[in-house]
């Protein structure tokens, strides 16, 4: 019991982690909170299917790649673009938990959108306007890691509330 419960509270730090990151990004968000939902479910407060693992180990590989192939920092060296995405996509998680759980990830890519497209309303951000194909390249590059992380921790949230 004890082990379970130190299992836990090491796997809810590293969604706080993550999510941290992606509002401040220095490194992939979606490292710790797949690791942290591993926690979660090794201390048995959450079940998630094995296919669930597999997908998201596949994604959080996929936004290690974009991290390091991608240019760090903003063109204008602004890093605001990144609290726009990221509490947009957290919002849009949480309103997905809430309406259906099938629709949680959705939720997620609709709300990092809008808050890109928020961000390239404003005087920073100008320099994305949509449609222009900078706009699906910085989707590509920097919305898509904030996607996978924040999924992921909407993810173990609905695991915990749910169950």
């Amino acid at each position: 019991m004890v082990m379970q419960t130190i299992l836990m509270i090491a796997g809810v730090i590293l969604l706080v982690v993550a999510l941290v990151l992606v509002l401040r990004p220095k490194w992939v968000a979606a490292v710790p909170a797949y690791a942290g939902l591993w926690l979660l479910h090794w201390s048995y407060y959450i079940d998630v299917p094995v296919t669930t693992f597999v997908f998201w180990g596949i994604a959080t590989l996929i936004t290690i790649g974009l991290f390091y192939l991608s240019p760090s920092g903003e063109p204008d060296g602004n890093s605001s673009s990144n609290l726009f995405v990221g509490l947009t996509a957290m919002a849009g998680g949480m309103l997905g938990i809430l309406l259906a759980p099938r629709i949680l990830v959705l939720g997620v890519v609709l709300g990092a959108a809008v808050g890109q497209l928020a961000y390239s309303r404003t005087p920073a951000g100008r320099w994305m306007m949509n449609p222009s194909s900078l706009f699906w390249r910085y989707f590509a590059a920097k919305c898509l890691p904030a996607i996978v992380a924040v999924s992921i921790v909407c993810i173990a949230v609905m695991g915990i509330v749910i169950d």
